[in-house]
């Protein structure tokens, strides 16, 4: 047997940091991590609870502020999570194959490590939702927090299916190079002129595949040095601000790049060209970046700190929003006075830093406990390819109505059993139901 790593979270970084081969672009895992806390950071930033004539209420500050809508164009970084992702599916589809490791055991590998740590998470706000109705809180307050809560799974509902495509977008890469970029980016552009033009807006859903593919595939040709080097890279920087501030200035797209709450049209729900506007700046940006990054990163503890937050990653991007509306729920309910500033009073910035400060702190519990189902648990076995895609179909069909309508509902205990019921179904159709993720979690994954 190998050497074994310590136990310890930070003994163990290092541990892996000594021993990263000089082939590895850790880039690609800082822009992860960046991305993932660029998120949590946003979303702690803009809530804003507070009492309105007395009665708590909860809004954001892209509501109460139009100015704050333009921080968007910093924190919406999901274009750079699926950039990165293309980047690291390439990288181990490409090692899959070379090993001759079959398509149905690479995917139940990738799906055990995306979908593990949502189940602890449903199952928790199921039990929260249950526990609220039958002690009388209002099912309005109820379905306000468990969507905001769980908002940030509609990313893992459109990732895994993104997951299941790869064999084929990366033939598609291989054979047609960027025009396997540039057809998805067309085909954008005529649900968006659809949307608009004549209407059709349920025609614009099929932009989910159509703008995240897109930038996927931008991963695979990063992964093959077929994207610009510098200095030619920053024209695709400006290019991507210049469409972008043409987009929502001249173009019917409005500025904030996240949704608005009572706002008629969104850049992300569904998926529009401005993220795809983003997605080239963003590009532009980080391969400007690369080379000196690269070189900075082989520092031991910042390559340390970085293995550490990704080994997390999943659990923090999970669990942000629920220890902030537990957070929220504790003021409302104990501690009133913290919450009587108005939303983007001189006031309210100045307690933001105390905010941030406490949901941090408020989060490491939640690491603590349910990071062990980041690991993913090895595979007695492998359910045929089929069942892997049906369960994973399900799974998200389940993962997209909990984000959009939270638990709260009008069923027994107050609960949206469908939505609830879907994800524990298809996991458990695809081979790793959550029995299986609370018995074998922690333990080494199947390579």
């Amino acid at each position: 047997m190998g050497e074994r790593p310590p136990k310890g979270l930070w003994e163990r970084a290092l541990w892996f940091a000594d021993r990263t081969p000089e082939s590895r672009n850790r880039y690609v895992d800082f822009l992860r991590a960046l991305s993932i806390l660029a998120v949590v950071l946003g979303h702690w930033l803009i809530s804003a609870p507070h009492f309105a004539d007395g009665r708590p209420a909860y809004s954001q500050l892209l509501e109460v502020a139009p100015w704050s809508r333009w921080l968007t164009w910093l924190f919406q970084v999901m274009p750079l999570f699926f950039f990165v992702g293309g980047f690291s599916n390439g990288v181990s589809w490409e090692s899959a194959r070379r090993k001759q490791i079959p398509f149905g055991q690479w995917l139940d590998a990738r799906s055990r490590r995306l979908l593990g740590p949502v189940l602890p998470l449903i199952v928790m706000w199921g039990l929260t939702t249950a526990v609220a109705h039958v002690n009388g809180v209002e099912a309005g307050m109820i379905q306000v927090g468990s969507q905001t809560a769980l908002i940030p799974i509609w990313f893992l509902a459109v990732y895994i299916l993104v997951v299941a495509l790869v064999p084929w977008t990366f033939a598609a890469w291989r054979r047609w190079h960027l025009m396997s970029v540039l057809v998805p980016v067309a085909a954008a552009a005529v649900v968006d002129v659809a949307f608009f033009a004549a209407g059709l807006r349920a025609f614009g859903w099929l932009n989910y595949p159509f703008v995240w593919l897109a930038v996927h595939q931008l991963g695979y040709a990063w992964r093959e040095g077929r994207l610009p080097a510098p200095p030619a890279c920053l024209a695709l920087l400006f290019g991507g601000l210049l469409a972008l501030v043409l987009l929502t200035h001249v173009g019917p797209y409005p500025l904030s790049l996240v949704g608005v709450p009572g706002a008629g049209v969104s850049n992300t729900l569904p998926p529009k060209l401005p993220l795809l506007a983003l997605a080239a700046a963003q590009v532009g940006l980080l391969l400007a970046l690369e080379q000196r990054m690269r070189r900075w990163l082989r520092g031991r503890v910042v390559w340390a700190v970085t293995i550490l937050v990704n080994g997390i990653i999943m659990t923090i991007y999970l669990w942000h929003s629920t220890v902030m509306i537990l957070l929220v729920g504790l003021a409302f309910w104990k501690l009133p006075a913290v919450l009587m500033q108005v939303p983007d009073s001189t006031a309210w910035w100045s307690a933001r830093p105390l905010w941030l400060l406490a949901c941090a702190v408020c989060s490491l519990p939640f690491l603590l406990a349910f990071a062990r189902f980041e690991r993913a648990g090895a595979a007695q076995g492998v359910a045929p390819v089929w069942r892997q895609i049906l369960g994973a179909i399900v799974t998200c069909a389940g993962l997209a109505a909990l984000a959009l309508g939270g638990t709260a509902g009008d069923g027994w205990l107050g609960l949206r059993w469908l939505p609830l019921l879907l994800p524990v179904a298809g996991t458990a159709l695809a081979g790793f139901g959550p029995l299986a993720i609370l018995t074998r979690s922690g333990r080494p994954a199947a390579t």
